[in-house]
């Protein structure tokens, strides 16, 4: 028998309610949840019951009790950016004070910093930055990779990508098949915010669309490149418009089959131009569930520590998250928003413990990756 496996049927308080009796049903047959399901579950089922079904799933795809992480650091190349989303701290216009773009010699330092904390990956973003050519990105690519072959370049993001196709009269295909020649291993999901359209017009109005997001997504997956998809919410989109970016992740990874995971967090609202409370960790807890369980197409659910914290990071462990995202040396563009967690190796080895999984370093792809010390 496995411990940590649930023990009692979740609706035995919520047997008036029959929609939600046959969602449960459905997840614990290993059927997929359609729409009306997921809404079900969503809106009205008690946290405990969402907890339960969300921890089914994960031991029904992670049965041994091992939780993995990255050794990775963020490394934002530049924080000048055209696109002005109102809910972004971090970045300067052009020309304002405080715009940077960075040097070979500090990127140097953070890598090699990086690697002998037992890091494995670099995960590079910036801004849309008008002025920078598509040659000085390969060439930064094609540098890391020559100076640091064992390094996994996870790197640039949709919208950044897009912007570039749009900038240099390039399909997307060919500025990913060239970002591919000269280095890049694969994207991460930032600027996914809420994949719906008329959210983004909203908060991000000149990044590109949703549908331009999952188009880039698609277009590197049928590269051979891997991939991963987040949600930012709690700010001005509705919980519905949540579900939809769910089932639009889901849809794609049924064509294609590229996401390793999917990572969820709340939106950080000090210093942006939203003013809106931030949700509450049962909020948080609330949809991590609901992905785990809508997303059964994607192996891989992220708790989101850096947002969230360590504690309520854990108890995403028993909300479907088996992965407790990364080791994050360095993080500047929630920080910018006031939130600054931290957690060294140690730390993150001791939290997964006391919840009575073991801690695994892996690569972006979830492969294991030799044991580092805890420092």
């Amino acid at each position: 028998m496995n411990p940590f496996a649930p023990a009692h049927s979740p609706f035995d308080s919520q047997t008036d309610d029959p929609v939600l009796r046959a969602a449960a049903a459905r997840i614990m047959d290993g059927q997929r949840l359609d729409r009306i399901a997921a809404e079900a579950l969503y809106f009205r089922a008690d946290l405990h019951t969402l907890a339960h079904l969300a921890h089914t799933v994960r031991l029904r795809l992670h049965p041994e009790p091992v939780v993995t992480y990255v050794g990775d650091r963020n490394i934002n190349y530049s924080n000048i950016c055209v696109c002005g989303c109102r809910f972004c701290a971090f970045f300067r216009a052009p020309g304002q004070a405080g715009g940077y773009v960075i040097s070979r010699d500090e990127m140097a330092r953070k890598i090699d910093e990086t690697l002998a904390l037992g890091g494995t990956q670099i995960l590079l973003q910036g801004g849309h930055h008008p002025d920078l050519p598509l040659e000085w990105y390969e060439d930064l690519l094609r540098w890391m990779r020559a100076t640091w072959p064992s390094l996994h370049i996870h790197a640039f993001s949709p919208p950044e990508i897009f912007f570039w196709s749009r900038k240099f009269g390039l399909s997307v295909t060919e500025v990913l098949r060239r970002l591919k020649d000269a280095g890049l291993h694969s994207v991460p999901g930032g600027g996914a915010e809420i994949l719906e359209t008329s959210v983004r017009a909203k908060v991000s109005p000149n990044k590109c669309t949703a549908e331009q997001w999952l188009q880039v997504m698609e277009e590197a997956h049928h590269l051979g490149m891997r991939t991963t998809a987040t949600m930012m919410f709690g700010h001005e989109e509705e919980p519905r418009h949540r579900l939809d970016h769910l089932f639009a992740i889901r849809e794609l990874q049924d064509r294609t089959h590229g996401f390793t995971a999917f990572i969820p967090w709340t939106f950080q609202p000090a210093h942006t131009r939203i003013s809106v409370a931030p949700l509450p960790a049962p909020a948080y807890l609330r949809l991590l569930a609901v992905a785990r369980l809508v997303l059964d197409n994607v192996d891989n659910i992220q708790a989101s520590w850096v947002t969230m914290g360590p504690q309520v990071a854990q108890l995403a462990l028993f909300y479907g998250a088996n992965d407790f995202g990364s080791l994050m040396i360095e993080e500047n563009v929630v920080a910018a928003a006031g939130v600054s967690f931290h957690m060294s190796r140690s730390d993150i080895h001791k939290v997964i413990r006391a919840a009575g999984f073991t801690p695994l370093q892996r690569s972006m792809d979830y492969r294991p990756v030799n044991p580092q010390p805890e420092v």
